[in-house]
């Protein structure tokens, strides 16, 4: 008797070992086919006329997360607004770069504090390469901590990380603390997906997040459409186009027809078409016929921080 009952729970613990774990889809709680798109909307908090189309489309929508920049200018207007609007998904831009000629920002935690992540006049460096030459790893990384601890002071309730022109993510050993930061806050962050690892021989960062419990899309997106009138287009092709089975992200820019934005950044027409497209109720209309299921990076941190699916948001925006 005992070796039959033996023999059988072997059997059972071969056939448990034997299936396949269910996919991130499935423990969303979607069917295994579904295609799950996530659409954030970066630099929120970098200037008003970028605040002011970030709100927009929050609003309408069809951009379902945001991600803050602490360090700019214009960040406690962002703060105010998570705070009065429960609704709205806002995680950290975690920001080491200030790559606009005349406007500019620094450290959080002060240039004295963190000399190695500044330029001469105080600023962060323009770009990521430069970063990564004076290899200053512990300083970024207090410095990403202190931007994750100010958003969460001001109050707002955070649902993931991602990283500013990719500077947490670019160079796998920073990309390595990125992860690691994100599991000590217990958040979700935004993964590259493996197809863009596997030629860079670091797919092993995903492993790390899996071994974490770190959660984040599958497949990124990056890229914007080649002109300002292919925007509708362009972004139809790629979301109709997503995978079945997947959780995808793809980012946007947001800003309104303002001085101020031409002011700062060469690519205000493309953040003002950005905006007008994804603010349009239609977009939204056109999404759902798709049967494209949108989800904010609120249901990943969700499911990372109790092990259970959040329920069905059936619209996001509210407006």
């Amino acid at each position: 008797m005992r070796i039959f009952a033996l023999i059988v729970m072997l059997l059972l613990v071969a056939d448990f070992a034997g299936a396949e774990k269910p996919s991130l889809v499935q423990r969303l709680g979607f069917p295994e086919d579904a295609q799950v798109l996530i659409i954030n909307a970066d630099d929120f908090g970098m200037n008003h006329a970028t605040n002011a189309g970030t709100e927009r489309v929050l609003k309408a929508g069809a951009v379902t997360s945001a991600t803050v920049m602490t360090p700019c200018g214009w960040f406690m207007e962002a703060a105010d607004f998570a705070r009065k609007n429960p609704k709205a998904n806002i995680g950290v831009h975690t920001t080491l770069t200030s790559e606009w000629g005349r406007y500019k920002w620094g450290p959080v935690l002060g240039c004295s504090e963190v000399p190695g992540l500044c330029n001469e006049m105080g600023y962060f460096f323009e770009d990521v390469f430069s970063i990564y030459g004076i290899g200053e790893i512990d300083q970024a990384e207090r410095e990403v901590r202190a931007q994750i601890d100010k958003a969460i002071a001001a109050g707002i309730d955070i649902t993931h990380i991602d990283s500013h022109m990719g500077a947490m993510q670019y160079s796998p050993e920073y990309f390595d603390r990125y992860i690691r930061i994100a599991a000590d806050y217990n958040l979700p962050c935004r993964l590259a997906g493996r197809d863009m690892l596997e030629p860079l021989g670091a797919e092993g960062l995903l492993d790390l997040a899996e071994e974490l419990g770190v959660l984040g899309p599958e497949v990124l997106y990056m890229g914007d459409p080649p002109t300002l009138e292919s925007t509708e287009e362009w972004f139809k092709d790629r979301i109709s186009n997503i995978p079945k089975g997947k959780v995808s992200e793809m980012y946007i820019h947001c800003a309104v027809d303002a001085p101020e934005i031409f002011a700062t950044t060469g690519s205000a027409r493309r953040r003002i078409a950005d905006t007008e497209f994804f603010s349009d109720p239609k977009t939204l209309e056109w999404i759902r016929e798709q049967g494209i299921e949108l989800i904010s990076y609120r249901e990943l941190k969700h499911l990372q921080q109790t092990g259970k699916p959040m329920p069905r948001v059936e619209r996001y925006g509210w407006e």
